[in-house]
């Protein structure tokens, strides 16, 4: 029960990472805040949550506006009375060449992607400094790190993510508030299904990009809860401003 007595917010807590997150922080003993736009599978996560035993409340949030940022810190401050831990995963993709990307979706990924995280980080903060400190995981990607031609604006967004980790690192660290990103390669979620759809052979694609894989498989949900659920815990009191790459092994490899 390494986060015991903690309180953690998870923004997309609604599938994927999120809901992966949201649970494995229960299990670790943490009361959580799940934020998503969407209510229904918001509801979904804090129903398993409780089946388990685990504390959680749900908030319906869009993470892109002020209004909902703050939302999920006073639901924070309402159900559980603090805020130590801020999980910022929630995320949107837009599929296409950048000539072909839209003005429209280019803004919607941003404000959602790295606005979204700003956002909720400056909720946050009051609350954790309330605290005397906390932890900050922020979802990334491996796309913020090398480049896909179909998603250069999720690509920008993530690459943005991992520059705002280590300013607030380097500003943090003074009042013991660490800040570290996830970034994972292929995960089994929603937004991996949207990228193989968008491919000519969706079957093929995935075979080929899975055998890529020295592990020769996707990351599960799970697979990047565990590692946020570590880096929020005090096993990791000694690492901020660092991206841990959750990839299977495919940076390791030059072709």
């Amino acid at each position: 029960m390494r986060l015991a007595g903690k309180v953690a917010a998870v923004t997309g807590a609604g599938r994927g990472i999120g809901r992966a997150s949201a649970q494995r922080f229960a299990e670790e003993g943490a009361a959580v805040i799940c934020a998503d736009v969407d209510a229904k599978s918001l509801l979904d996560t804090v129903d398993a949550i409780h089946s388990c035993g685990g504390r959680a409340s749900a908030v319906a949030a869009d993470v892109s506006t002020l209004e909902g940022n703050k939302a999920i810190a006073a639901e924070a401050l309402a159900q559980f009375g603090a805020l130590d831990i801020f999980h910022a995963n929630a995320g949107v993709q837009f599929l296409g060449r950048l000539e072909n990307t839209p003005l429209e979706e280019w803004d919607h990924v941003h404000s959602t992607n790295l606005r979204g995280v700003y956002l909720g980080i400056v909720a946050a903060l009051p609350m954790m400094r309330l605290r005397g400190g906390g932890s900050i995981v922020i979802t990334s990607s491996l796309l913020g790190i090398v480049g896909d031609p179909d998603l250069p604006a999720y690509g920008a967004t993530k690459g943005g993510l991992r520059a705002m980790c280590r300013s607030l690192a380097a500003a943090l660290g003074p009042e013991n508030i660490r800040v570290n990103t996830i970034c994972p390669g292929d995960v089994e979620t929603p937004l991996l299904q949207e990228f193989f759809a968008f491919q000519g052979d969706p079957e093929g694609a995935r075979r080929l990009i899975e055998e890529r894989y020295p592990l020769r498989r996707f990351a599960k949900p799970r697979d990047v809860a565990n590692v946020a659920a570590f880096l929020c815990s005090d096993d990791a009191s000694y690492l901020t401003g660092i991206d841990v790459v959750v990839d299977g092994g495919l940076l390791a490899r030059i072709y």
